[in-house]
């Protein structure tokens, strides 16, 4: 298989169609250059509850920080937003079959005493990296381009909460697993990241190997 470049932006534990990218692509560059876009990823990330899909919002400084340079957006620290969520996750994933391995590492990645929302992110981003031990090359860029530069295939907002289902993604096929709640919510798509880990532990890189969708073939 032939494998080429994409370009994302960085989220906040990101969903699972996010990472089997890490899967489909021999290079990824990560947005840097870019301005905070509100209604996204970037500082909001899904679990599952017994009713269904539970948003978290990281709060921001200032507002929204709409049109301000991603890097240089904060987090508001004012709030015990931290600790709220952590009671959300440990409620919706303490009884799954793998919190107790991976449940210390994840706290820590929320606690994290980062002021700036982009590199709370890229935390984030190489914690699960080195955990999947992900080959797949990382870099960041260094100007903003409108359009990529030839060969780089823009995948930037491509993955919104405001489209949920990855159904038209063509580099990422749903597969079910196992989740917490399933019995009563049915299978919920695309949850973030910690939603995989928590209910498959290391079998998550299979899962992640298998939905993703190569860019291309030889």
């Amino acid at each position: 298989m032939l494998r080429e470049t994409a370009l994302l932006e960085l989220h906040c534990f990101p969903p699972i169609s996010y990472f089997s990218k890490f899967f489909s692509f021999d290079t990824i560059f990560i947005e840097q250059q870019e301005n905070y876009r509100k209604g996204s990823y970037r500082n909001r990330f899904q679990i599952a509850s017994a009713n269904g899909p539970l948003s978290l919002s990281i709060p921001l400084s200032k507002g929204k920080n709409q049109q301000q340079a991603i890097i240089a957006v904060r987090i508001c620290q004012e709030t015990l937003w931290q600790r709220k969520y952590w009671t959300a996750i440990r409620s919706a994933y303490g009884k799954s079959p793998y919190f107790e391995y991976y449940s210390e590492d994840i706290k820590a990645l929320l606690f994290n005493k980062e002021e700036r929302l982009f590199e709370f992110n890229k935390a984030v981003l190489a914690y699960f990296i080195e955990l999947f031990q992900i080959e797949t090359k990382v870099a960041f860029t260094t100007t903003y381009n409108k359009l990529p530069n030839e060969g780089v295939i823009d995948l930037r907002n491509s993955i919104s909460p405001k489209n949920p289902f990855p159904s038209a993604d063509k580099y990422h096929q749903v597969l079910e697993y196992q989740q917490v709640f399933m019995e009563k919510t049915g299978f919920l798509p695309n949850l973030s990241i910690l939603d995989l880990l928590f209910c498959q532990g290391p079998e998550a890189v299979i899962t992640l190997t298998n939905s993703s969708i190569s860019s291309s073939v030889e």
